[in-house]
């Protein structure tokens, strides 16, 4: 497994900055009235500088810096910015497990093979959010949930940390136990009275010092966690939108035959499990990987749904073709989808 942690840097204070510019050279605070009790949600990184961060009060805040620009929060509008940050995201890692407005698991795994290849998709993820949306995102990469999230932290901002299967363990070690994912402050409250106070020291903890200090499932699970070990998987949200399905060669593939065969074999799929649903989409959208990672999709959308896999073969080949007029070259991956679904029965009662 590989997962990628992502950590939109500063979310709400970038996004004012992008739509007020005259902000970012200021110290910045989006949060409630400073003179009631008002908190800070999220600082920019010149606030920072004067000790200013998230959860504390925006009178604080003021305190210890006076000319802090404080803004209410637009909900709305990061809500409109997150959805076109994860639709990018998705152009280069389909699937993932947003945990918030701002941050999300990635499944890497899926498009690359290894750890090398995961830091150029972390790359690309990079650029696909700064393309769509012109803000910048830090990712930590790892072999599981809790050490992508440690390793997203490290580089902010814009920064990306990969820590190697088998490197796990050494990476968290030195950190200390109030950033390990789950440590809260009962628990490092004990651990502290005990003079545990970094992870390494938490994963080197027997059993029995464990029980005396953290007894039960929490005790267990947070050690397993300071080893770098974490089998929680991915969790996707289960509305379907599309059906689709997409491979990755061995090796690219330039020769445009073998991509109309693939096409039409995936095709052949789509329409399988469409029927099977009891359904039919209007929309069927082919979807391109190059080399570098970058991608390409083209999309069309029909008057009536259909369920035809010869036919949206044929439609997904085209719109191939289309894609390969606009850039030429060889591919790594192909995908055929489907979307704007539709129950069958629906349609023949209408």
């Amino acid at each position: 497994m590989i997962v990628a942690h992502l950590d939109l840097d500063a979310f709400f204070a970038a996004v004012e900055e992008l739509e007020h510019p005259e902000l970012a050279s200021q110290p910045l605070v989006v949060g409630g009235d400073p003179r009631g009790r008002g908190v800070v949600a999220t600082a920019n990184y010149v606030a920072r500088r004067y000790g200013i961060r998230s959860a504390m009060s925006c009178a604080e805040a003021l305190r210890r810096c006076p000319h802090v620009v404080v803004v209410p929060p637009r909900h709305r509008t990061y809500s409109e910015y997150s959805r076109t940050v994860w639709t990018a995201i998705r152009e280069v890692v389909p699937t993932l497990e947003r945990t918030g407005l701002d941050e999300g698991y990635l499944d890497v795994g899926e498009v690359a093979p290894d750890f090398r290849r995961a830091r150029v998709v972390a790359e690309a993820v990079q650029a696909a959010v700064r393309g769509a949306t012109s803000l910048s995102c830090s990712l930590g990469v790892a072999s599981c949930k809790v050490v992508a999230k440690v390793a997203s932290d490290r580089r902010k901002p814009g920064g990306i940390t990969v820590v190697p299967a088998g490197r796990e363990a050494a990476f968290l070690a030195p950190f200390s136990v109030r950033l390990l994912p789950g440590v809260g402050p009962r628990a490092e409250d004990r651990l502290g009275a005990a003079g545990i106070e970094l992870v390494g020291q938490l994963a080197a903890l027997s059993d029995g010092e464990l029980a005396r200090l953290l007894p039960g499932k929490i005790g267990r699970l947070l050690r397993d966690r300071a080893r770098g070990i974490d089998p929680r998987p991915l969790e996707e949200p289960v509305d379907t939108v599309s059906i689709g399905h997409e491979e990755t060669f061995p090796q690219d593939v330039s020769d445009r035959e073998q991509l109309h065969d693939e096409l039409r074999r995936m095709a052949l799929r789509v329409a399988d499990r469409l029927r099977e649903s009891g359904q039919v989409a209007r929309t069927v959208t082919t979807k391109l990987r190059y080399p570098d990672f970058s991608i390409r999709s083209r999309s069309t959308t029909l008057p009536a749904g259909l369920a035809d896999g010869e036919r949206i073969g044929a439609l997904a080949c085209e719109l191939l073709d289309r894609a390969l007029a606009d850039r030429p070259g060889a591919l790594r991956l192909v995908g055929v989808s489907v979307s704007k679904i539709e129950d069958f029965e629906q349609l023949a009662l209408a």
